[in-house]
């Protein structure tokens, strides 16, 4: 670490400051701390996913711990409720630690076990989000866009202040992952973001009321008897960007019945004909299942 600006030693300008340990909110602090923890857990024989480098497992005979850390959040579960617990109570003598027990909420995911399967939905922070903006109390649409909208024409004047749509806009991308039924909206709308217009941001506040009549929706993850069936759907419209003529893609990949990944995304060239978009953006599917399958894999479901 370089000496703070106006605190350098006069007579050592050129030195540097040695860190006892990590200070929190450095550029290096993130690093740091994932370097601590990954040095833990591979001490006590678990496994790095090589598909996330996020999650590690460990392997015990038959039973096996699944540890997924995010900065300084942890989910941990496992086959076996005294191996589980033994790893946790190592875990705390090695770092300070607070057992929430079961998984309630997590990063702004709320999740409800019920007896035939997962519900996770983000009703607190959908929620949150409407107060903040003055839409709590707006009336409710039944589709997040209109197809009248045509969001390339340069009409409207340029927003006074852009932060509030930038910051809105990203806010509803995070509001994405339990709500695939807005991600085509929100993708077209982010499109925009350098220089918003005031028809780019009454479709983000359509977007808003669409979430308000939809607060209780989510994902649903039913359990899957063997064989569980791992497939993928992909579509393309054709040019259909008035503006730069590239064309809008999306794929949904399915394990068993369960949604657990999708995209929509504008593509980054112009396709010749709807053949050529339609191919590729096949390939982003088959890499995203590609991907996937290498990590359920690692966690040992049978596909």
């Amino acid at each position: 670490m370089t000496q703070p600006p106006g605190f350098i030693d006069p007579s050592q300008p050129s030195h540097i400051c040695k860190l006892n340990k990590a200070i929190y909110g450095l550029k290096q602090a993130p690093r740091a701390w994932f370097q601590r923890m990954t040095s833990f857990l591979l001490s006590v024989w678990f496994l790095q996913s090589l598909a996330d480098s996020s999650l590690f497992i460990f392997h015990h005979g038959q039973h096996t711990i699944h540890f997924l850390l995010y900065v300084d959040d942890i989910v941990v579960t496992g086959s076996n409720d005294q191996l589980l617990q033994s790893f946790i109570d190592a875990l705390g003598r090695g770092f300070d630690i607070k057992d929430l027990r079961h998984l309630h909420y997590f990063l702004g995911l709320q999740v409800h076990t019920k007896s035939h399967g997962l519900h996770i939905n983000q009703v607190k922070y959908a929620h949150d989000l409407l107060t903040k903006h003055d839409m709590l109390l707006s009336k409710p649409v039944s589709t997040p866009m209109s197809s009248k909208h045509d969001l390339t024409a340069p009409d409207g004047a340029f927003l006074d202040n852009p932060t509030e749509f930038r910051t809105l806009v990203g806010s509803l991308q995070y509001l994405m992952i339990t709500c695939p039924d807005i991600a085509f909206s929100v993708n077209s709308v982010s499109q925009f973001m350098s220089q918003p217009r005031v028809p780019h941001m009454v479709v983000v506040k359509r977007i808003l009321r669409y979430v308000k009549g939809t607060l209780g929706h989510g994902l649903f993850f039913a359990p899957q008897r063997p064989p569980v069936h791992f497939f993928a759907y992909s579509d393309t419209d054709w040019a259909s960007c008035l503006a730069s003529r590239r064309s809008t893609s999306g794929y949904l990949v399915y394990l068993g019945s369960n949604l657990i990944s999708w995209c929509s995304k504008k593509q980054p060239t112009i396709a010749r004909s709807s053949a050529e978009s339609e191919y590729r953006y096949l390939t982003y599917a088959y890499a995203e299942t590609t991907w996937l399958a290498y990590l359920l894999y690692e966690l040992g479901a049978c596909i």
